[in-house]
């Protein structure tokens, strides 16, 4: 066999899948550069966890992408074990065949990516082919499989993956995206139908679809990726290791049983978050960052959390995942610091992050429709008598009060109204970020739509310019943004904001006093969230429709 031949694919300039672009935002390509940082962490696991042992140096241990699409992971594995094993097996052909028909396995998301992923790794779409690198498969797919997989319909929705069947159920023409991975009851029989023999791997690593139509309002998705994390902890592997969204730390639709399981899951060992996913991903619109993990299943402990974003140095620190008192994960080592500091001189305790009622922001914050207006409702354009004045998307009007059915007892109340939605840059995150869109003092005899949340009520203007002016304070901002996971700012995001005394000007020297924030925490912030200017328009900034998170 020709070393040069079979084995210089990753050595070409430029490698080829750094090239190809990506099929979606939804199914996006792995770059081989950030396959190689998670292999990396793997085999850092491994080596801690297997007194200093190579794993790449091991020829029993098999590993599984469940979801391949360029097949970057395989390729990888495959070429780390071909150098690891030489030793042990000095015949390249020998060593090769052994690798790739007894250690390397991948599941295809479509019959396009089972094809580059085989591409990739046998280089030849066929296994058995003429031109494959490896000897002794019998079939074209070797240990790459793919077969056309079809969704379970029940009520208009598959009752596997939530996909919707009126967008999803379209004829063979077109790809099913039924995943055979999470279309089982019972992912350890799958894989012995697919692969045969007890397939039990000892390391599941990838980057899975995130998400799919679930027929709801516009282009409505629900995300996926936590179904694959589920089914692949069902496979029991030592090592699971996936990169996804990273809204899932503290919002997103139908991920809070997900979200509990995986703070509560001291087998997660780390995480590398990367607040940016163009830092990842480049090209990729993917708002609210992506981070990758690595799951242990049989070396529990803290977790190794690391912040990544452009420039910045990275931040690290070894913590539990879930904080006493807090029900998401916070996403800010050096915001989680601070955090606890502003408990501290709240509470006078520092066990739990969870404040007493009467010291929490939140419950000054309506609901989503505190007057029962949708967003689309458009008062009248000039005022009647018995009217009052509606703050609307897009500007003013006016409605007559006996048409109101809710909030009622908070009309005639001095209020601050803020948009439901904090204006976006588009598809990338940036910093420093607003967090809020800019709020507003509603005087007695207004409401608002849907647009706005609602806080309140005050007594007097000099308590609503009070609280507005502790809105547009950083510190006040970043304990918004730790509980922020998206541009929707709903009652839940103001849950670590303590209430302050609404008798002065409030501003961000007096709250790093009170608080006793240091001059790299204050730096910190300042890196995170942008000064706010309420002289700037107040209206048509915000367009609110549905979010991931209604």
């Amino acid at each position: 066999m020709n070393e040069q031949v079979s084995f210089t694919l990753r050595g070409r300039n430029p490698d080829v899948l750094t090239c190809i672009a990506n099929l979606s935002n939804d199914e996006v390509f792995t770059p081989p550069e950030l396959a190689s940082r998670m292999l990396d962490m793997l085999a850092e696991a491994w080596s801690h966890d297997h007194n200093g042992a190579d794993l790449w140096a091991n020829k029993s241990v098999r590993f599984l992408d469940p979801f391949t699409k360029s097949g970057v992971f395989l390729r990888e594995i495959t070429s780390r074990l071909t150098l690891g094993l030489a030793q042990q097996m000095p015949d390249l052909q020998a060593r090769v065949n052994h690798i790739l028909t007894k250690q390397v396995f991948g599941i295809g998301i479509t019959q396009l990516t089972s094809l580059l992923a085989r591409r990739s790794v046998y280089c030849s779409k066929h296994a058995n082919g003429a031109h494959s690198i490896v000897k002794g498969f019998a079939s074209d797919a070797g240990n790459i499989w793919f077969e056309r997989t079809e969704h379970t319909w029940a009520n208009g929705k598959c009752t596997f993956c939530g996909a919707s069947q009126a967008a999803l159920d379209r004829g063979e023409a077109l790809e099913t995206h039924a995943y055979a991975f999470i279309h089982t009851d019972n992912i350890k029989t799958r894989m012995t139908e697919l692969f045969g023999g007890d397939m039990q791997f000892d390391v599941i690593i990838g980057n899975p679809p995130y998400q799919l139509n679930d027929g709801g309002y516009g282009t409505s998705a629900a995300p996926i990726y936590q179904l694959f994390v589920e089914q692949a902890k069902a496979l029991e592997p030592r090592y699971l290791s996936m990169v996804i969204p990273a809204r899932w730390f503290a919002g997103g639709k139908g991920l809070d049983e997900f979200r509990e399981s995986m703070l509560a899951d001291n087998r997660l060992r780390s995480i590398a978050d990367y607040l940016s996913a163009a830092d990842v991903f480049p090209g990729v619109g993917l708002k609210g960052g992506v981070c990758y993990f690595l799951w242990n299943r049989d070396h529990p402990g803290l977790c190794d959390v690391s912040t990544h974003f452009k420039d910045w140095p990275v931040s690290t620190a070894t913590r539990p995942l879930m904080e006493n008192g807090a029900d998401i994960f916070i996403r800010f080592n050096k915001g989680l610091s601070i955090l606890k500091k502003v408990v501290l001189v709240e509470t006078g305790q520092s066990e739990s992050l969870l404040m007493p009622e009467g010291k929490r922001f939140d419950r000054l914050v309506s609901s989503r429709k505190p007057f029962a207006l949708e967003t689309t409702f458009k008062g009248r354009k000039t005022k009647r008598d018995g009217d009052v004045l509606i703050y609307q998307n897009g500007g003013t009007g006016y409605i007559a009060r006996d048409s109101i059915t809710a909030g009622t007892e908070l009309i005639d109340k001095w209020k601050i109204f803020v948009g439901r939605a904090a204006p976006g840059t588009g598809n990338r995150d940036t910093y420093p970020h607003r967090i809020l869109s800019t709020p507003f003092i509603g005087e007695p005899g207004s409401i608002c739509s849907e647009t706005y949340l609602c806080i309140c009520p005050f007594d007097s203007q000099i308590e609503a310019e009070s609280a507005l002016s502790y809105l547009t304070c950083r510190l006040t901002r970043l304990l918004i943004l730790l509980h922020k996971p998206s541009q929707d700012t709903t009652r839940k995001v103001y849950t670590f904001v303590p209430t302050q005394e609404w008798t002065k000007r409030w501003t961000d020297e007096d709250l790093y006093a009170k608080y006793g924030i240091s001059a790299s925490e204050i730096e910190f912030i300042e890196k995170v969230v942008r000064p706010m200017d309420l002289t700037s328009d107040l209206f048509g900034e915000v367009a609110v429709g549905e979010s991931e998170d209604d």
